[in-house]
């Protein structure tokens, strides 16, 4: 992945992502967490195992980051921005959609 590829990516993850790694942490770590996505190998959620990595880009330092953090911030941003477009109608504070989201790294009514 060259400069520009990167520096878009992280442009990008940065503006998806708005949850601080300590905020998504404590999200992790409920059971609307748990329960929000299907459960693969495990029993942990797609989502959930990537909020985990989320957590740890987050905390790393930029220059540190590998061509895999890179890949993984970019699966992030299509699966929030994808995710996004499927917003259901009324209220959405306590729906899997949202818990979906934040395990992603994204509160939507934040």
């Amino acid at each position: 992945m060259d400069g520009d590829e990167r520096k878009e990516t992280w442009d990008e993850f940065r503006e998806l992502v708005n949850m601080k790694p300590a905020e998504l942490e404590r999200w992790l770590a409920s059971e609307q967490s748990r329960n929000a996505g299907q459960a693969g190998e495990g029993g942990e959620t797609t989502g959930h195992a990537s909020g985990r990595r989320i957590v740890e880009i987050l905390r790393a330092r930029k220059g540190d980051l590998s061509d895999d953090d890179y890949r993984h911030m970019r699966k992030v941003v299509g699966y929030v921005r994808r995710h996004l477009a499927q917003r259901p109608s009324g209220d959405v504070r306590d729906t899997r959609w949202r818990h979906s989201l934040m395990n992603w790294g994204h509160d939507p009514v934040a």
